[in-house]
């Protein structure tokens, strides 16, 4: 099973870079969150469902994009 990276960065299916802050738990049902961050803009602080986050791309709605999941980490590579 895919797991979430904290302070990882991700790739959204529509191309948009996010970091994961932390994963959370709701109060009342404890289903779980990812609470992430925009990496354009002005950075807003998001939260989804940790299995939409997770999940793969609706391939019959986006018949072009080639990005298997919803978000996938990013590999970001050293310049050094």
């Amino acid at each position: 099973m895919r797991q979430v990276k904290i302070n990882g960065v991700y790739k959204h299916f529509k191309g948009n870079y996010y970091i994961v802050v932390d994963i959370a738990r709701d109060t009342e049902t404890l289903e779980e969150y990812v609470v992430y961050r925009a990496l354009y803009g002005d950075n807003e602080l998001w939260i989804r469902k940790l299995d939409d986050f997770l999940s793969e791309v609706d391939h019959e709605k986006y018949p072009l994009i080639k990005q298997k999941y919803r978000f996938e980490l990013a590999e970001i590579k050293d310049e050094k």
